[in-house]
């Protein structure tokens, strides 16, 4: 219902309560005024019926108020039925709509959902197909890659067999060619040897000779020589307890440098040491029998300037340092060689221990240790250049050439 609808039937209604308020109140006072004013009487009822008149008409404004109201009321509930009954179907409109709405919605869901499963198949046949290229692609790499390397293995076999077969024609080469140096140095040897033993005997004959003409050295010398061997063992047994905690670092330092090949020579070298440590503890030298002690000297040799004499039997002893002192440098040189290091003799403990072979007798060590440096450094130029130059391989061994020996000691014969 509107506000003015209802601002009017409550002004209907408050007009129909005064007009019946007032109208018995005229009627009280009517009577009274009639007995108060007799003479009044036409003009009295003139009123009284223009009251009464204008209490009909207000009758029936209130009459057509009160229709007007109930007219009102039924225009108002029939407007509020048409509202409720537009709402209705409004809302039927909008729920249709909406339910519409959700069915485009859920067609265009599955509509979507249809393109997208469409899609995702159509992604999925083409990585399917992408995937499946690729590993074509990989197998026909890998074939490819199988077929090169089948044919680098194929002309690395045939490079390497060429090689093979180079080389061995260069070792067959090499080796008739050592074989044929070998023959030439066994017989320069052999006549080298020759020479040697008819010297030998030359020798033998003239000690023979100084011994039947009693050409020995006096009982005084004698002596004094086999004092100073006494001294110069004592020494020689006191370096050897030294050199094995030398020998350790230096061995220490090979592994270190990887050069293993040195490192393996270097432990044969200590081990020999060992074991003439060992038989000069255990040996018991007789001097008194022993000829070097009582020979006089036949040969003498010039070395830093000065002249120097020697017997037959410390001769030899200089001439097995020499022939030591070149096997051990051709053997440290093959090393070093056989590890691609740089060539220095000096840096080996063989060079500078000096003493392999060295019984301790005859010559002092110090005399060795030189004559035995100078073979090692022409064996060890040998062994490093695989040539033999200062000497030769024999019987299982390396032995320096007599004519480089003879050069070195050049010993005159003092008989």
């Amino acid at each position: 219902m509107k506000p003015n609808s209802l601002n009017r039937m409550v002004l209907v209604i408050s007009t129909m309560s005064l007009a019946g308020m007032s109208i018995p109140a005229n009627a009280q006072q009517q009577p009274q005024e009639e007995q108060k004013q007799p003479h009044k009487q036409p003009q009295q009822q003139e009123r009284s019926e223009q009251q009464s008149e204008q209490g009909q008409k207000r009758q029936q404004q209130q009459e057509r108020a009160r229709q007007q109201a109930q007219e009102e009321q039924r225009q108002q509930q029939k407007q509020t039925q048409d509202q409720k009954r537009q709402q209705q179907e409004q809302q039927k409109r909008t729920r249709q709509q909406a339910q519409e709405e959700q069915r485009q919605q859920e067609k265009q869901s599955q509509e979507k959902e249809r393109l997208q499963r469409q899609s995702e198949e159509k992604q999925k046949r083409q990585e399917q197909q992408q995937q499946e290229r690729a590993r074509q692609q990989a197998q026909e790499e890998q074939r490819q890659q199988e077929k090169q390397s089948q044919e680098k293995e194929r002309l690395q076999r045939q490079s390497e067999e060429k090689q093979k077969r180079q080389q061995q024609q260069q070792q067959e080469r090499a080796r008739q060619q050592a074989q044929e140096e070998q023959r030439k140095q066994q017989k320069e040897a052999q006549e080298k040897e020759r020479s040697e033993r008819q010297s030998e005997q030359r020798d033998e004959r003239r000690e023979r000779e100084a011994e039947q003409q009693d050409r020995r050295i006096s009982r005084q010398q004698q002596q004094q020589l086999i004092h100073q061997q006494q001294e110069e063992v004592k020494q020689y047994r006191r370096y050897l307890e030294q050199q094995e905690s030398r020998a350790r670092e230096q061995a220490e330092e090979l592994r270190r440098q990887n050069r293993l090949a040195q490192y393996r020579y270097q432990e044969e070298y200590l081990e020999h040491l060992r074991q003439q440590q060992r038989r000069l503890r255990d040996e018991r030298f007789d001097y008194d029998r022993d000829p070097y002690f009582y020979a006089a000297p036949i040969y003498r040799y010039r070395r830093g300037g000065r002249y120097y004499e020697i017997n037959r039997y410390g001769a030899n002893v200089l001439r097995q340092a020499l022939h030591a002192g070149y096997a051990q440098g051709f053997r440290a040189g093959e090393a070093d060689r056989r590890d691609r290091w740089r060539a220095a003799y000096r840096d080996s403990y063989a060079y500078r221990d000096a003493s392999y072979g060295y019984r301790g007798y005859y010559i002092s060590r110090s005399e060795y240790n030189y004559y035995f440096r100078e073979g090692f450094r022409r064996g060890y130029e040998d062994g490093y250049d695989s040539r033999y130059r200062y000497g030769r391989y024999a019987n299982d061994n390396y032995f320096m050439s007599d004519d480089i020996l003879s050069q070195i000691l050049n010993f005159e014969s003092i008989r």
